[in-house]
């Protein structure tokens, strides 16, 4: 690259580039190597995971998208910062690269070495993860990383979009219906209508319309490849039940494996802030608090697969196996089910005509970008809705939240209510329900009516948010496992009850989180009975890994 010559190092107006004290520079230097730096050096690099963490001691270091071929320097930074962002905790590639702009020296830490040290150090380890969850926000942002080129009416480009967002991937999103350049770039390339979207990663990987889980391995995500596996404990669903288990799991010395078929976070990582859960007084993001989680139970060992999806349950032998998509199977001696609900679809006619473009059933950054500045309506009237409401008026021209209910605090917490009741932007409207559904094939209008008076209204809108309550996502189970009439998984003494032929039916037995099959736990959401609150969810996944401990001292 060709370098100014006075370089002016990046402001840091966030806190995303703290400098590291003498002291914990000091604490850093026993488990690295000091390392003499020179102009153009490479740390890391765009593509490639970055296996270790760079402090600088001396010169300057620069981050830089495309380097090579755009060279587009996101920061410079100089002594007492350090380097790179979430990947150096999760073992993910980079999506930028560390380029010496200046001669000098760093401290070079293992990733390893570095997980273990933070861990220990509480106030390095906070001061690290906050600047790395910060800077990858940033990158999110800024729009670094690879490419999804393909048209706002595709299907399989609102799917690899939103797999991008629920992971918190650095991308950038090219809309062929606006921009005639990247058209004519896909022509070139003979990338025909049915092959898109495109995914361009590196300026040299090209993917014509990749499944999640190709998208995942092209970037470093740990995808399943492996065709057997075998673990102590198999945790399927990767939201807070399962992050909890996760880590209680691999900290105590189960070998752990976890599996989720979208990203961690479940339900809970969709939300814009959790203002209710214990220890967080000013609220935290689902999707913060998702990577905390992952980050911890990464430290004690447990393994993610991301996207993998769990087909099916079969007994072997006294042991558990589970069925993977793409052809995989794990063999686990225990296994906790966490899979959570899915939002129920509005029975509404023409629902799936408008479900690829304009209805969402999520209230992300993703969902926020592809409905700002457009008139929007929010469908629910609990905890969901509310947050939803509260979070896309901040991008939207207007959000009305139509709530079923006569009153907003029916269902819905009473302090997020009040805040709801008070924005000016949002407009409640009571005692209503959609009828019918408006427009090409965009969203155009929403007609509701009012289910005391009848009266209907045609209510203007871009998209729609539906948030009516959720279904336990049990099907994959067929019939293993007892079910209660609406699929939620039965437990402990209901278990017992459901007569189901093979429940455990001794003293003590099923355990209070077992299910109708010895050794099969269910935490969370999906189970019958649940408290529907993150932090009931993150209590039960704990727990369950307490009765797997229990389950396997008996010897069953």
């Amino acid at each position: 690259m060709r370098w100014p010559p006075e370089l002016c190092e990046t402001p840091d107006p966030q806190g995303a580039y703290p400098r590291l004290s003498d002291a914990q520079l000091q604490a850093l230097a026993p488990h690295g190597e000091r390392r003499r730096i020179r102009q153009d050096d490479i740390l890391y690099a765009e593509g490639l995971p970055c296996t270790e963490f760079f402090a600088i001691l001396a010169g300057e270091v620069a981050t830089v998208e495309g380097f090579g071929t755009d060279d587009q320097v996101i920061g410079v930074h100089g002594a007492g910062r350090f380097l790179g962002e979430l990947n150096v905790l999760t073992g993910q590639v980079s999506f930028v690269t560390g380029v010496v702009a200046e001669d000098g020296e760093v401290l070079a830490v293992p990733a390893d070495a570095l997980r273990r040290l933070v861990a220990g150090d509480l106030a390095l380890g906070d001061l690290i993860l906050r600047a790395y969850l910060i800077r990858r926000t940033m990158l999110i942002g800024l729009g670094a990383g690879f490419r999804i080129i393909g048209s706002r009416f595709s299907v399989d480009s609102r799917r690899l979009r939103e797999f991008a967002a629920r992971n918190r991937l650095p991308h950038r999103w090219i809309d062929l219906e606006q921009d005639e350049e990247a058209e004519r770039f896909l022509r070139s390339m003979s990338v025909t209508p049915q092959e898109t979207p495109v995914v361009i990663w590196r300026g040299e990987t090209v993917l014509r319309n990749p499944s999640n889980a190709e998208l995942a391995r092209a970037i470093g995500l740990s995808a399943p490849q492996v065709q057997q596996t075998r673990c102590d404990l198999l945790v399927i669903g990767a939201g807070p039940a399962g992050l909890a288990a996760a880590v209680y799991g691999a900290s105590e010395g189960l070998t752990t494996m976890v599996l989720d078929d979208v990203a961690t976070g479940g339900q809970a990582g969709t939300s814009s802030r959790i203002e209710n859960y214990l220890g967080f007084p000013s609220g935290i993001s689902g999707g913060e608090l998702a990577e905390r989680a992952a980050i911890q139970a990464g430290k004690f060992g447990a393994r993610f697969r991301v996207p993998a999806q769990a087909c099916g349950l079969h007994l072997n032998a006294g042991g558990h196996i589970v069925t993977v998509g793409e052809g995989g199977t794990i063999h686990t001696r225990a296994l906790i089910i966490a899979t959570g609900v899915r939002y129920r679809r509005l029975d509404v006619g023409n629902l799936e005509r408008f479900e690829p473009t304009s209805v969402y059933y999520a209230a992300t950054m993703f969902e926020a970008q592809m409905c700002e500045r457009d008139p929007i309506v929010v469908v629910g009237g609990g905890n969901s809705a509310g947050q939803a409401a509260l979070f896309l008026a901040r991008y939207a021209a207007r959000v009305r939240l139509l709530v079923r209910e006569d009153t907003l605090s029916r269902n819905m917490s009473r302090y997020l209510a009040v805040e709801i009741e008070r924005h000016s932007r949002i407009q409640i409207m009571l005692n209503t329900e959609v009828r019918e559904l408006m427009g090409e094939e965009r969203l155009a209008a929403v007609v509701a009516q009012n289910n005391v008076t009848g009266e209907r209204s045609t209510i203007e809108a871009r998209a729609m948010f539906i948030f009516i309550g959720a279904e336990p996502y049990t099907a994959w189970l067929a019939d293993e496992i007892a079910l209660d009439p609406r699929g939620y998984i039965l437990t402990g003494a209901d278990a017992t009850r459901s007569g189901k032929e093979g429940t455990p039916d001794f003293v003590g037995r099923p355990f209070p989180l077992e299910t109708s099959r010895a050794g099969v736990f269910a935490a969370g959401d999906v189970r019958s009975g649940s408290v529907k609150r993150v932090a009931a969810a993150v209590g039960e996944g704990a727990m369950a890994v307490r009765l797997v401990h229990d389950y396997l001292q008996a010897g069953e």
